[in-house]
């Protein structure tokens, strides 16, 4: 069974109560719950929730939903609580609540490794940088991988460092950079294991949870993918939201 589980806390410190946060005429966390139920090959799909008032506004849109302890440290934490609870579930899919446009086909991306390849045990998107402006953002986190698509290293600085440009305009031209779309895919022993490793010197210098596993000698599989995904951090992400679904998603609809 592959079960979609979206962490939704509600106590966000950049940008505080934004899974509620309006787009379009509904909370963000509807628009990334109606995506994944697009999916093809999830089974079910549950919103974690750590809020009564997240709780009733998913229950009214017809969500699944599992209370999880508001002092769980982060998304991955409060996958886990879920996954404890549904013993049938043999693949577990991390979608992000606060990415509300992403593509259902982005999703069935990233579960098919391990549907087809028995030895992979954990799989995460990567999409090729094209603007310099998320080359050089630290919040776009980059990631490089070897030629059997398994990641040799995140960073929030621009990795590989490309020794024969003069500008990041170069940069981008002479090498494949690729961002991190931080949607994971992960058997059901892996995702209790790593949730259950203490953090590591990497991961606490670079902020970022995955090289947990990387450090403990998890591999993971990179899933290239040409869709790009939008996500919400602070006010003036969820003000491109606003226009982004303006623009595409609802001019799309009209059609």
């Amino acid at each position: 069974m592959v079960v979609g589980i979206i962490p939704a806390r509600f106590a966000s410190s950049r940008l505080f109560g934004k899974v509620l946060a309006d787009i379009g005429g509904k909370p963000m966390i509807q628009h990334t719950y109606e995506s994944a139920k697009k999916s093809n090959l999830l089974n079910e799909v549950i919103i974690a929730v750590d809020d009564s008032k997240v709780a009733k506004v998913a229950e009214d849109f017809g969500a699944k939903i599992m209370m999880t302890p508001k002092n769980l440290q982060s998304g991955s934490d409060r996958v886990a609580y879920v996954t404890n609870n549904l013993p049938e579930a043999e693949i577990i899919v991390n979608i992000q609540g606060d990415e509300p446009f992403i593509k259902s086909t982005m999703i069935d991306q990233a579960i098919e490794p391990l549907l087809f390849d028995k030895s992979v045990n954990v799989s995460t998107l990567a999409k090729r940088i094209e603007a310099i402006e998320e080359l050089r953002s630290p919040s776009v986190v980059k990631v490089v991988f070897d030629y059997n698509n398994f990641a040799m290293y995140f960073s929030r600085s621009p990795i590989p460092f490309v020794r024969d440009a003069k500008t990041n305009s170069e940069k981008i031209q002479l090498s494949e950079i690729y961002k991190h779309i931080g949607l994971y895919v992960f058997r059901r022993d892996y995702l209790l294991k790593f949730t259950k490793l203490q953090p590591t010197d990497l991961e606490k210098t670079e902020k970022l949870e995955q090289l947990r596993m990387l450090e403990n000698g998890f591999k993971i599989k990179i899933v290239t993918t040409e869709f790009d995904t939008l996500s919400v951090d602070s006010p003036d992400d969820l003000e491109k939201a606003r226009k982004f679904y303006q623009k595409y998603i609802l001019a799309k609809e009209k059609r």
